[in-house]
C-alpha cells in the first residue's frame, strides 16, 4: 500500500492541469467603418441619381468637373426605341452610308418658295447666265402663279397649295420643292429660297462653295428661351426629347442624302405636324419650319450640319419678322458688309440675360465668308442692285 500510494503521488504530479477557459470581453466592432462605407455608399447612389448640375458641386470631386464623375458612375439605362423609330433609324442610315450618286455634271437646285411673283428675276438671270446645265430652277407659287420675265423661270413652277406663315403648310411646301427636285439625279445640292431673296456673288463662287464640301448648311441653334424651347411639347415624346429640341431659320442649302432623309421621313415630321402649331398646350406658338429640319438634323446627323444658313437674315431689330432692305439701304457698303461678315451670331429669346452665340463659319476646315444670298430686300431695290451687280454675275 505504500509503494502504491507513492506511485499514486508520482502519477498525480507528472499529469499537467490545463487552465479552464477564460471570459474575453466581446469584441469591439469598427463601427466607423461601417458608417463611413454606407455614406459613401449612398452617396454614389444619389449622384447617379440625381446628378450635380453646378459645376462648384463637380469640382469638389475632380478637377474635371462632372466628366470625371460621370466616367466611373455606371452609365444610364438607354430608353427602349419605339418599333417606328427603330425602322426609321434603319433607313436613315442605309442612306448615310450609301455612296454619293455619281453625275457627270453636279447640278445645283435653287428653290423659290414665294406666294406669286418673283420681283428679282433679272437680277437672278444675269447670275445664271452662261451657266446652263450647272443648276436647276423650282418655282412653289402658293397664292398666285407669277408671270415669269426671264427665260430660266418659265415652266419651271411646280404644283402648288397654299403656305400659310408658321405652319404645317410651310414644310409642306419645302418637301414638295425637294421632291421635284430630286427627280433630276444631277441635281446635287437644294437651295431653298424666298422671292426676297438675292444672290451676293457670281455663280462660280456658290457653285464651289456648295459642291466641294461635305456639309449641309442648315441652321441650327438651342434657345432655351419662350420662342426657343418654350414652344416644345411633351406629346412629342418619347421620339422627340426637349434636350434635342432646335430652332433655326428655314432657309436651309442641303446636300442630296440629306435631301432623301427628309423626303423619307414621317415620323418625326407627323410630331411637329401635329404638336408644333399655334395654341399648342394653352397657348405655346410652335412655328414648325423653325423647329422641325433643326431637331430632325440635330438627332440623326449633327456632325453632317454646319449650323448655320448661307442666307444672311437680320434679326438685330428682334421683331417677329427680319429687318427689310428698301432703295435707300442698297449701297456697295452694305453688300460688302454682307459678303465679308464670317462669323455666325445666333441670339436667344431670353428676356432677362440675352444670350448671344457667335461661332466662326468653317468651310472644310478653313474659316471663309458665311452668306452666299441675303434677304429680305424690297422690290423697289431691283435697279439699284442691278447696277451695283452688273460686273459681278458677267460669265467668265
Amino acid at each position: 500500500m505504500k509503494g502504491g500510494a507513492q506511485g499514486w503521488r508520482f502519477g498525480m504530479g507528472d499529469v499537467q492541469i490545463f487552465p479552464g477557459p477564460r471570459h474575453r470581453a466581446p469584441l469591439k466592432r469598427p463601427v466607423w467603418i461601417i458608417v463611413l462605407v454606407s455614406m459613401v455608399s449612398l452617396f454614389l447612389v444619389c449622384a447617379y441619381v440625381y446628378p450635380p448640375q453646378s459645376g462648384t458641386a463637380c469640382y469638389l470631386f475632380s478637377s474635371r468637373g462632372c466628366k470625371a464623375l460621370s466616367d466611373w458612375l455606371p452609365p444610364a439605362p438607354a430608353r427602349e426605341f419605339t418599333d417606328s423609330e427603330i425602322a426609321s433609324r434603319i433607313v436613315i442610315r442605309e442612306i448615310l452610308s450609301a455612296p454619293p450618286v455619281k453625275s457627270k455634271t453636279s447640278k445645283i437646285a435653287f428653290m423659290f418658295l414665294t406666294p406669286g411673283q418673283l420681283p428679282f428675276e433679272k437680277l437672278w438671270e444675269k447670275f445664271f447666265n452662261g451657266h446652263e446645265g450647272k443648276f436647276s430652277v423650282y418655282v412653289h407659287a402658293s397664292n398666285n402663279k407669277p408671270v415669269h420675265v426671264s427665260r430660266y423661270f418659265v415652266n419651271r413652277d411646280i404644283r402648288s397649295e397654299r403656305v400659310i406663315w408658321g405652319k404645317i403648310s410651310m414644310v409642306d411646301a419645302e418637301r414638295r420643292l425637294l421632291a421635284n427636285a430630286m427627280q433630276d439625279p444631277d441635281n446635287q445640292h437644294f437651295v431653298l429660297l424666298s422671292d426676297s431673296c438675292i444672290p451676293l456673288h457670281k455663280f462660280d463662287y456658290v457653285y464651289n462653295y456648295l459642291l466641294y464640301t461635305n456639309v449641309s448648311f442648315l441652321d441650327c441653334f438651342y434657345d432655351p428661351g419662350p420662342h426657343g424651347n418654350g414652344r416644345y411639347s411633351e406629346h412629342m415624346l418619347p421620339e422627340v426629347e426637349i434636350k434635342d429640341f432646335r430652332k433655326g431659320a428655314q432657309w436651309f442649302s442641303m446636300k442630296r442624302q440629306h435631301a432623301m432623309i427628309v423626303l423619307a421621313d414621317s415620323l418625326y415630321y407627323s410630331k411637329f405636324r401635329d404638336y408644333c402649331k399655334h395654341g399648342m398646350d394653352g397657348g405655346k406658338n410652335c412655328i414648325a419650319d423653325e423647329h422641325y429640319l433643326p431637331t430632325f438634323f440635330h438627332m440623326i446627323d449633327p456632325q453632317g450640319i454646319a449650323n448655320w444658313s448661307v442666307t444672311n437674315v437680320d434679326w438685330s431689330e428682334r421683331k417677329w419678322h427680319p429687318k427689310s432692305y428698301k432703295a435707300h439701304d442698297v449701297t456697295r457698303e452694305l453688300i460688302k458688309n454682307l459678303t465679308s461678315i464670317d462669323v455666325s451670331v445666333h441670339v436667344t429669346s431670353e428676356e432677362k440675360s440675352l444670350d448671344v452665340d457667335e461661332q466662326p463659319c468653317i468651310w472644310n476646315g478653313i474659316q471663309r465668308p458665311c452668306y452666299l444670298f441675303a434677304r429680305k430686300f424690297h422690290p423697289e431695290t431691283l435697279d439699284n442692285l442691278l447696277q451695283l451687280f452688273s460686273s459681278n454675275y458677267t460669265a467668265r
